[in-house]
């Protein structure tokens, strides 16, 4: 029993302390069928394993790294702050399987739309403290004054 239970835990707890086996100083530290107790066909694919999970974890970092760098695009554009050619270009090798997070985008969208009104015509208008009736007659009364004295110069022609 003890004997079985060295051959299964024995090998794996070596591993994990770093325990040193005569076979591994023949491979030069390089990872072997019989270092991993394994069958030749099961290395490889463990082997297959590992590689694939390398490059999904890569490819997440990637895709993680552009949504940071777009999201510190759009806080420039909406602070109005220089741009950064290293975001750009971080930006470009993802392509467009970017994520941008909803409130942001929402924020976003509001200023647009907030900047949109303020520099329109009547935007500014509403903006302005102005009395209009006060301007409306103001107006009037200049136009009055106006027709009295072309109305007292063709009288005197």
């Amino acid at each position: 029993m003890a004997f079985l239970l060295q051959q299964m835990v024995g090998d794996k707890l070596k591993n994990m302390t770093g325990g040193n086996d005569e076979g591994e100083d023949k491979t030069g530290g390089k990872e072997t069928p019989a270092s991993k107790g394994m069958s030749r066909e099961e290395f490889e694919e463990y082997q297959k394993e590992l590689i694939e999970e390398k490059i999904e974890r890569d490819k997440e970092f990637a895709t993680k790294k552009s949504e940071r760098a777009n999201l510190r695009v759009q806080l420039r554009d909406k602070y109005r702050l220089p741009q950064s050619a290293q975001d750009d270009a971080t930006i470009q090798m993802a392509g467009d399987d970017l994520d941008l997070p909803e409130e942001l985008a929402k924020m976003v969208e509001e200023d647009e739309e907030e900047e949109e009104i303020n520099d329109s015509f009547l935007g500014k208008l509403q903006k302005m403290d102005v009395d209009f009736d006060a301007i409306k007659a103001k107006a009037q009364n200049t136009m009055s004054e106006v027709k009295q004295t072309a109305e007292e110069k063709c009288v005197a022609m």
